[in-house]
């Protein structure tokens, strides 16, 4: 039996890959800028904030929370939600080194 397409690769990558698919969404990156704006919050408070509806927003959140980008707090009956800093610090290491390894700078022969 043949690997799956995520053990064809490295376990960095493909952590990397989890960190851009949650990231890849304008509205996940409107929560966490006001997550980060705001220190915590809650759902509702999101939507009020970005005028979107309270599924989308949990579905939102939910796929943060999944790669471990926010945390959550069960705080009855609500759930205060704040960014994770660990993690947080590991997508910003993560990411960030990909956009290093290449500066514009480098000398491209390419005519494109």
């Amino acid at each position: 039996m043949g690997i799956t397409k995520k053990e064809a690769f490295s376990e960095e990558q493909n952590r990397m890959a989890d960190f851009a698919k949650a990231l890849a969404h304008p509205a996940r990156i409107a929560i966490l800028q006001y997550m980060i704006r705001q220190k915590e919050c809650i759902c509702g408070q999101l939507v009020d904030e970005l005028d979107i509806s309270q599924s989308t927003i949990s579905q939102h959140l939910r796929e943060l929370k999944r790669v471990g980008l926010i945390k959550g707090e069960i705080n009855p009956p609500k759930v205060k939600y704040c960014v994770n800093p660990e993690v947080w610090k590991q997508a910003q290491d993560s990411i960030g080194g990909l956009f290093g390894m290449f500066s514009p700078k480098s000398d491209c022969d390419c005519d494109c």
